[in-house]
């Protein structure tokens, strides 16, 4: 049978389907990864031809610090799943764009290991999509693309045979909330990729904490970079740099950074041409848990408390239907007392914007992510909701 995941053409009319568990057990009964299994297996995983192919499961793990990501044994879940259905998995993510314990692929493993991800517990390898750099992506082509005609993806992401998404859905200081598409479009983003998405500008160099290695430089192919032999200082010649990021992967002293200058609206558009990158033309399924719902990305080193209580899993062929789904299910929630949203609320200066992650995050904005991902087909905000 033909899986619905290759339905990126979808008839626009037709309602996706989303199944959905909540986190309710019974005592010495089915735990919450055999929950998982059974979910994900009822929404057709096992349609996908997964035997002798390898695997990419996208995931986050989790900034050091930060305790709010998604545990090791819903991905174990799902590897054990594909296993049993024939498949490679590994378990994959790119590296950041900013300073951090995630920047390369030795701290980021390092970071994946310390978070408790190692082969032992999720019973499969870990890979950094876009290499010890993150300079090692792929162009890939954005049918329909509008602001992106061509997105840097990491090349194991491409490399893979089927492409699974798990997915820690939050929210988000700038797009609203993160879910199914932020963990597809931006994680799967190179570095460079993920300057692309996130400013239109150039890196820029402090000189501060420039070691004078010339690393950057021997990365840069337009001789963007200018070396200083007096102050032994490296900086960017605007009128040949192209942004491409290059230079931000090879430096490990936090010495180059981008400006965050695009609006959110902008960021969002792109994120989910990005994320069509990336699933267009092959075999896909995504999986979204709506647990410990902090206020911010995972990608922070602290997680603030939840502001909405943990509502469930979901699972579909189609990501858009998947995101529109759970911020359904949470703009239903009550918010959580004593959280960010519930100050926020309390607040006599309080807008309500009839919306919870806008009123966690006046600045944050996220319709224009899931119209924007409709109008490009990657998928359908139609949904029917299965309840197991």
């Amino acid at each position: 049978m033909k899986s619905p995941s290759f339905g990126l053409e979808m008839n626009r009319m037709e309602k996706a389907k989303v199944y959905f568990s909540d986190f309710r057990t019974i005592a010495f009964g089915m735990g919450l990864p055999q929950k998982l299994k059974k979910l994900i297996t009822a929404a057709g995983i096992g349609d996908l031809e997964m035997e002798g192919k390898f695997v990419a499961i996208k995931m986050h793990f989790g900034e050091l610090g930060n305790v709010s990501y998604l545990r090791p044994n819903y991905a174990r879940a799902v590897v054990d799943v594909v296993k049993e259905l024939g498949g490679h998995p590994f378990l994959t993510d790119c590296n950041t764009m900013y300073p951090g314990s995630r920047k390369n692929a030795l701290e980021h493993l390092a970071c994946a290991w310390e978070n408790g991800f190692t082969p032992m517990t999720v019973g499969c390898p870990l890979l950094i999509a876009d290499g010890l750099k993150g300079t090692d992506d792929v162009s890939v082509p954005v049918p329909g693309g509008e602001y992106v005609k061509e997105a840097k993806i990491g090349r194991a992401v491409m490399d893979a045979d089927v492409f699974i998404s798990l997915s820690h859905f939050k929210g988000h200081e700038m797009t609203g909330f993160g879910g199914a598409i932020k963990n597809i479009g931006m994680g799967c983003g190179s570095r460079a990729g993920k300057k692309d998405q996130h400013s239109s500008g150039k890196p820029q160099i402090d000189p501060a904490l420039c070691r004078g290695c010339k690393r950057c430089q021997r990365e840069c192919a337009n001789q963007g970079l200018v070396f200083n032999e007096a102050t032994r200082k490296m900086s960017v010649d605007p009128s040949h740099c192209v942004g491409c990021g290059r230079c931000l992967g090879a430096c490990n002293f936090d010495a180059i950074a981008f400006e965050n200058d695009n609006a959110s609206a902008d960021l969002n558009c792109r994120m989910a041409e990005y994320a069509k990158a990336v699933v267009a033309g092959r075999p896909n399924f995504h999986i979204s848990l709506v647990v410990d719902v902090s206020p911010n990305c995972d990608c922070h080193c602290e997680n603030d408390a939840p502001i909405l209580p943990n509502i469930g899993m979901f699972a579909s062929f189609d990501p858009l239907a998947l995101d529109q789904a759970c911020v359904d299910a949470c703009l239903k929630a009550t918010p959580m007392p004593g959280s960010q949203l519930a100050k926020n609320m309390a607040k006599k200066s309080f807008v309500d914007h009839h919306d919870h992650f806008c009123n966690s995050t006046p600045e944050s904005e996220w319709r224009s992510c899931l119209e924007h991902a409709e109008k490009i087909g990657l998928g359908s905000r139609k949904y029917e909701l299965i309840v197991m």
